[in-house]
């Protein structure tokens, strides 16, 4: 795949997966329309964050001329969704809260603000 396709699949599964987080998170919890549609959220969030690593950093600097900061993200994804997923399987409401938490603003909020960064794709389609 092309780094455009990559970049259109990326967006594919990220901005359903932000949209889907934030109505997780502005709304109840525990229900069975929670349940089902935070599977799906993860699913996405794990689809996304596979997707990028396959995409080059295009700005700063690079391990192994392909991996950059912005990739420690996926990493974030790997082990949230995981650690939460168990967490809430074991009924330890907290530490799902807070894996959930750190996913959608450390995963969506903090990495999606650095794809505005100039010199990032979306930052010279959207801004410049």
């Amino acid at each position: 795949m092309t780094y455009l396709q990559l970049t259109y699949l990326h967006l594919a599964t990220i901005l359903p997966a932000f949209l889907l987080g934030t109505f997780l998170l502005l709304n109840q919890k525990g229900s069975s329309k929670h349940k089902i549609l935070g599977k799906f959220y993860m699913l996405l969030m794990l689809l996304t964050a596979t997707v990028t690593l396959f995409m080059s950093a295009e700005v700063g600097p690079t391990l192994l001329g392909h991996f950059g900061f912005i990739h420690l993200f996926a990493l974030l994804v790997f082990y949230s969704v995981p650690a939460a997923y168990i967490a809430i399987r074991k009924r330890d409401i907290q530490k799902h809260r807070m894996n959930m938490l750190g996913l959608y603003f450390g995963g969506l909020v903090i990495a999606g603000a650095f794809t505005f960064v100039p010199g990032r794709l979306l930052h010279t389609w959207l801004i410049a």
